[in-house]
């Protein structure tokens, strides 16, 4: 805003059209930062002359500095999370078993997969938050596809090491009737069987979201 320096003219209108809050709201915080010294305020004829102090600039380069650090972090490999295992509906079954989503598997993911899902129910805030991360990573998609009966929409795919001794995948944005909790885990083996695996057992992900770091593991 070019408030550092000679300060700028302004109002408590045109602030609160800019921060869509009330004049009452932008009056209020500009006295918050009068009397926390992060700014100087005079009035003119035309309004009011705002100016950031020292402090205020030294404020505002600390929340530069941090949201930097934040922003700028290097993109991780890989995100590990712990599920419960579930028995499920069994409509991991049914749409793996779909030809227009097993091609792609086996094109795209390296493997030809078993017949179901392994369903995980993550029971703490931190797995959930880390599953959310998922979100904003391109992972690898499934294209939705047609066939005689309906249509089917697409899928987002992760490879993953479950339990740290067999590869497969995460799926995401299947058409199921799971919240975001529950996470999916296709393998090209029956991974209850190859794991010795029951419901209520604990299982540890490692989910890339990058296929370099996969390719070496």
């Amino acid at each position: 805003m070019g408030a550092y320096g000679r300060g700028i003219n302004t109002s408590t209108t045109h602030l609160a059209e800019k921060l869509e809050l009330s004049q009452q709201s932008a009056s209020r915080h500009l006295i918050e930062l009068e009397h926390l010294g992060l700014i100087e305020r005079h009035i003119t004829a035309r309004g009011e002359l705002v100016r950031i102090t020292n402090k205020g600039a030294e404020e505002l380069r600390r929340v530069y500095l941090g949201l930097k650090t934040i922003l700028e972090a290097p993109t991780p490999s890989f995100l590990a999370f712990e599920g419960e295992v579930f028995s499920g509906l069994g409509e991991g079954a049914y749409y793996i078993s779909l030809r227009g989503y097993r091609r792609q598997i086996v094109k795209k993911l390296g493997f030809d997969p078993y017949p179901g899902t392994l369903n995980l129910k993550l029971t703490s805030k931190i797995d959930f938050h880390t599953r959310k991360e998922l979100d904003i990573h391109p992972g690898i998609i499934l294209e939705g596809f047609e066939n005689e009966t309906r249509s089917y929409g697409p899928a987002k795919c992760f490879k993953a090491l479950i339990n740290n001794a067999v590869k497969g995948a995460v799926v995401t944005a299947l058409r199921t009737h799971y919240d975001e909790s529950v996470v999916e885990v296709i393998a090209p083996v029956y991974l209850r069987t190859q794991l010795n695996l029951k419901d209520g057992d604990k299982v540890q992900l490692k989910v890339f979201v990058s296929s370099q770091q996969e390719d070496s593991t």
